[in-house]
């Protein structure tokens, strides 16, 4: 692994030390009762993780898409919940803002959205869409004067419904472009909004300390200043979000997958059979074996992709890569660690069987396994053949 310099690496150990001794003791009763983690995420908006790469006059940490992911993947080692909860606010709420917003729209969210004060979220699928974003768009917003009227709805949308959440970036059909395809602009739309309604939370199989629901819009009016960005541009934004956001579940899914090494080690030292701790034993070495390969083969994959964006290179192929090998290692590992634990890898109260119900998510959100290959073969040019 590529040694990180002091500052990632002081960054890296607070933040290890925080999901140790801040996350660990509390997460699974908090899972449990499906609760959102308030206090914690108090807590990380004080240590400024909700505001790391946003520079300092927005108040945020001045630091870099790299250090978020850093975050993303110790928080996940013990819980992926808080995990998403940072990577949704912050890749799908924050830098939309700051990457697009104009100056005004910067000042007034950004401050709050960096503190940890506020969460934003990232409207963008839809009920009937799924993987198809632009031809499952029904959601639209016409311009009434110097009002957007937004009508629609979108599905399994994170931080959308918390007591902080405070603003949702829509993605709709604002009209038609030139060549007769859908005109998709994004609008900021301000929680307690009339016509904005959030749905109760779902019910999942995972995630569970994760806030996610239903939104739908009706008649819904914000100011015509609340687009963001170009108009007919939201597609486009939207994109260049997913391909950041990307790396960031990489990090995520190598954390949850870390995790799942972490426990195992720590159990097959004390769990005895046939008269000797089960880790002496050929078939759970070699299983922990290969969950250390997935897992240091993904995080190489999530660092690369990182150091591509960063040095402002083409990183969509490196970004759908990680991707896909962590969301695998992720699945994979939380699988072999349930083995392991045998019985009690089933039961909730081990961290593991919150691992294996986190899993699967990693291989769906933000654009599934069958998505990433897509983008991947299309980067090789094999959509042209």
């Amino acid at each position: 692994m590529p040694k990180l310099n002091d500052e990632y690496e002081d960054l890296r150990k607070t933040v290890e030390a925080f999901a140790r001794d801040v996350v660990a003791p509390v997460i699974g009763d908090l899972y449990e009762r499906e609760e959102f983690p308030y206090d914690i995420v108090r807590q990380m908006g004080a240590m400024g993780l909700f505001g790391l790469p946003i520079p300092e006059e927005y108040g945020g940490m001045g630091g870099d898409y790299f250090a978020l992911c850093l975050v993303l993947e110790e928080l996940a080692r013990v819980d992926s919940s808080v995990s998403i909860t940072v990577e949704a606010a912050v890749s799908l709420g924050a830098m939309p803002i700051y990457r697009f917003g104009t100056a005004e729209q910067r000042a007034t969210w950004l401050p709050r959205l960096t503190s940890g004060e506020m969460l934003g979220a990232f409207g963008l699928t839809e009920p009937g869409g799924g993987s198809d974003v632009p031809g499952g768009m029904r959601t639209t917003a016409v311009l009434d004067g110097d009002e957007w009227v937004i009508n629609g709805s979108k599905a399994f949308i994170t931080n959308s419904g918390t007591d902080i959440t405070g603003v949702v970036g829509v993605a709709a059909i604002t009209g038609e472009r030139a060549d007769g395809k859908k005109e998709i602009s994004t609008i900021l739309v301000p929680s307690g909004t009339p016509g904005f309604t959030v749905s109760k939370k779902y019910s999942k199989v995972g995630w569970n300390c994760s806030d996610t629901r239903e939104l739908s819009f009706s008649d819904c009016r914000v100011p015509a200043e609340n687009l963001l960005g170009e108009r007919g541009r939201g597609y486009a934004q939207f994109l260049q979000t997913l391909d950041e956001g990307r790396i960031a579940i990489a990090a995520l899914s190598v954390g949850l997958a870390q995790g799942c090494v972490d426990e195992s080690l720590r159990y097959v030292r004390e769990r005895r059979a046939f008269g000797h701790p089960i880790g002496h034993y050929q078939a759970i070495q070699f299983k922990i074996a290969d969950m250390e390969v997935r897992t240091h083969t993904a995080r190489l994959a999530y660092y690369h992709a990182a150091e591509k964006m960063l040095a402002g290179e083409p990183f969509k192929k490196e970004a759908a890569i990680a991707k896909l090998v962590a969301g695998d290692a992720a699945m994979d590992n939380a699988r072999d660690a349930t083995q392991i634990f045998g019985g009690y890898g089933f039961m909730n109260e081990y961290p593991v069987g919150r691992f294996y119900r986190d899993a699967k998510i990693l291989e769906i959100g933000e654009g599934t396994s069958e998505v990433q290959r897509m983008l991947i073969a299309r980067e090789l040019g094999l959509s042209d053949l």
